[in-house]
């Protein structure tokens, strides 16, 4: 690495030790702006402000159980950079949440938001509180207790969060009411995803796995082919994974897998509308299990505690969570003639597996890049609350493919900048970092 480089990695690692997913997130985009920094080193002067957050806010969430028993949480939220706008990224309720995963999934929106080319810059929340298994009252409780803190630090033009694992439209409506309540005002803008009947956009839910299928069709026209006829894998149930498969469809696409933590199913005669239908029912209502779907579909079959990169087909769409494959998931999707991964979830490779996939030269959509698209529209969502008016499902699908064309061409130019043409990875982490990084410079030391 560049010295100037190495030495910004080395001082992450030696203030916050113990924060793994940042370092593999930031490590990736640092390989990246390496072969930047060696061709324009002025870039250099921005390294060391980018990489740390301009605010991270942690708190506690007090609630109250089905049995009346007191339950904390932590709550977080990360405003990592407001360079070209207003902080912007969802809110994850999940186990696994600490400030190292929101660290990294905050550093990963700064690029992701730049990339649209939209004004908002980079942030991300959530808790470790799981709405798995919890009534209604109980995600409502939590909710409430959880905006009571956090609508201290947002609003329209400050941070506008939005959902992402486990934050789904019941949870936005929860926090939207809380928030309202407090301010007593209706400030549309201050999150995204709501519902329509509230201040939300058409496609935004349906917005991070349609984006996802048009950045895949983009990477494939750019070799002269298309997702029609192609077999493809996607892993997931939740909402990207739903409407990347209904997408990949409506392109002459067959998805043939989705999985949740349980497991993964495998449908050879593809997942058509109707049985898309059954598994948006099952996981966004009945909040059930893949395996039901198997005991619907004649022919469909369940296998446990697995995951589906050991089948073959022509492109992957990883759409689950952060390192769901690994160096031997890659090789396989290798030795079974994928062709090509496009990544619907946040940082779904690990280092290794991605190296797996240059080395056999896979197309890689990243997800910063291929994943846009819900940030995306979710900043269409904040324009149509600040005009007050509500734009047409055709009008926002058609903003949306064009943003993800753009996005495409973006990440080319950059891979080109630095010599490096075909490696999208690279490029979108170039792309992004520079738009972000010419405000930084233009604003002074700040």
């Amino acid at each position: 690495m560049q010295r100037a480089v190495e030495e910004t990695y080395q001082q992450v690692l030696r203030r916050d030790p113990d924060q793994p997913e940042f370092h593999q997130a930031l490590l990736e985009v640092l390989r990246s702006l390496d072969l930047l920094v060696e061709r324009e080193p002025d870039y250099a002067a921005v390294l060391s402000r980018i990489v740390e957050p301009e605010r991270v806010i942690m708190f506690r969430v007090p609630w109250q159980d089905r049995d009346d028993n007191i339950r904390v949480n932590r709550g977080f939220r990360t405003q990592f950079n407001s360079a070209i706008g207003p902080y912007k990224g969802g809110l994850r309720f999940h186990p696994s949440v600490n400030l190292s995963v929101i660290k990294f999934l905050a550093f990963e929106q700064i690029l992701k938001n730049s990339l649209t080319g939209l004004p908002i810059g980079g942030g991300k929340g959530g808790s470790d509180f799981d709405p798995k298994g919890k009534t209604d009252s109980e995600v409502m409780r939590f909710c409430q207790s959880f905006m009571t803190e956090l609508a201290h630090h947002i609003g329209p033009n400050t941070d506008i969060p939005a959902g992402d694992i486990g934050v789904g439209a019941r949870e936005i409506g929860y926090l939207f009411g809380q928030f309202k309540r407090l301010r007593k005002a209706y400030e549309a803008g201050v999150l995204t995803g709501k519902g329509l009947s509230y201040g939300g956009s058409l496609i935004r839910p349906e917005a991070t796995g349609y984006g996802c299928a048009y950045f895949a069709e983009e990477m494939l026209k750019s070799r002269g082919d298309s997702l029609d006829g192609k077999k493809v894998l996607v892993s997931g149930s939740g909402n990207v994974a739903q409407f990347c498969i209904e997408k990949v469809n409506a392109l002459g696409g067959r998805c043939i897998t989705m999985s949740d933590s349980s497991g993964y199913v495998l449908d050879e005669d593809g997942i058509d509308t109707e049985k898309c239908e059954f598994l948006m029912a099952l996981k966004n209502e009945r909040r059930g299990r893949v395996s039901e779907y198997a005991d619907k579909f004649k022919g469909a079959k369940f296998v446990p505690n697995a995951k589906p990169w050991g089948i073959a087909a022509d492109f992957a769409f990883p759409c689950a969570t952060q390192n769901e494959v690994d160096a031997e998931d890659a090789a396989s999707l290798v030795k079974n003639g994928c062709r090509g991964v496009c990544e619907g979830a946040n940082m779904p490779s690990t280092p290794e597996a991605v190296e797996v996939y240059n080395e056999h030269r896979l197309m890689f959509g990243p997800g910063k890049a291929a994943n846009a698209g819900g940030g995306a529209t979710s900043a269409l969502e904040m324009s149509q609350n600040s005009q007050r008016m509500m734009w047409s499902r055709e009008d926002v699908d058609a903003r949306l493919r064009k943003i993800m064309t753009n996005i495409h061409e973006a990440a080319v130019q950059a891979a080109e900048r630095v010599g490096m043409p075909d490696n999208l990875l690279h490029g979108a982490n170039i792309a992004g970092f520079t738009k972000v990084a010419d405000a930084m410079m233009s604003h002074g030391i700040v």
